[in-house]
């Protein structure tokens, strides 16, 4: 990270609340919010769309370093994705994306392009941004680091609830079953596994279980005090 720069690096799994976290508290601190699994979310929209081999690491890196990226930071409508000048952000939750952005987020080639935009986009200071690896691989030297957390049956519930809330259909089983496999992938990848993040010595954990948005932000909002 460039010296002097301000970010707030918020990791945790799937489900554990980080991305509504983190963009209310970025509205409440008055800092600028970026949703990095939205960008990856992204990336598997454009390679779904070109047919692209998600198995193809060298394409899939080509790929993404010649995509222009916009990420905007919206309070209303929150934080919108834009791959050459088009607006992604309705797509990001197809089933199909979600189905295959693990895929996507595998690939050290992808990781390694995204990781100097999210950079690029620290550089301004004040940003808060979530993830998975963002306080251990993209923002290692972050003047903050928490992680959020959460029961596996709370995330579920939350994660159905959300994609409810969408119009796709789903259920319990289904979700808890998928929350399941992405944790298992997210802590084995080669590449930033996500236990990284939670061991990391100079984290703050948080567990979300049982608690509102609100309740969580004031705790974050404490730490920084």
């Amino acid at each position: 990270m460039v010296a002097g720069v301000d970010v707030i690096a918020i990791d945790g799994p799937a489900g554990a609340g980080k991305s509504t976290v983190a963009r209310k508290l970025a509205a409440r601190l008055g800092w600028r919010y970026v949703d990095s699994g939205a960008m990856y979310r992204a990336a598997t929209v454009v390679a779904l769309d070109r047919g692209i081999d998600l198995g193809d690491d060298d394409t899939l890196g080509r790929l993404v370093s010649a995509l222009e990226w916009r990420l905007v930071s919206d309070e209303k409508e929150g934080p919108r994705v834009f791959v050459d000048g088009r607006d992604v952000t309705p797509r990001l939750r197809e089933p199909a994306v979600t189905a295959n952005v693990g895929r996507i987020a595998d690939s050290p080639q992808v990781r390694d392009v995204l990781r100097a935009v999210q950079r690029r986009e620290g550089q301004a200071g004040r940003l808060i941004m979530d993830g998975r690896d963002i306080g251990t691989f993209v923002f290692p030297d972050a003047k903050r680091k928490f992680y959020l957390d959460a029961s596996v049956q709370e995330r579920a519930r939350r994660r159905l609830n959300d994609l409810l809330a969408s119009g796709y259909e789903a259920s319990f089983e289904a979700v808890l079953a998928d929350i399941r496999r992405r944790d298992a992938a997210d802590e084995s990848r080669p590449v930033a596994p996500l236990k990284q993040a939670r061991e990391a010595p100079d984290v703050r954990r948080v567990d979300t279980t049982g608690r509102t948005v609100e309740q969580v932000i004031d705790k974050l909002v404490e730490l920084l005090e």
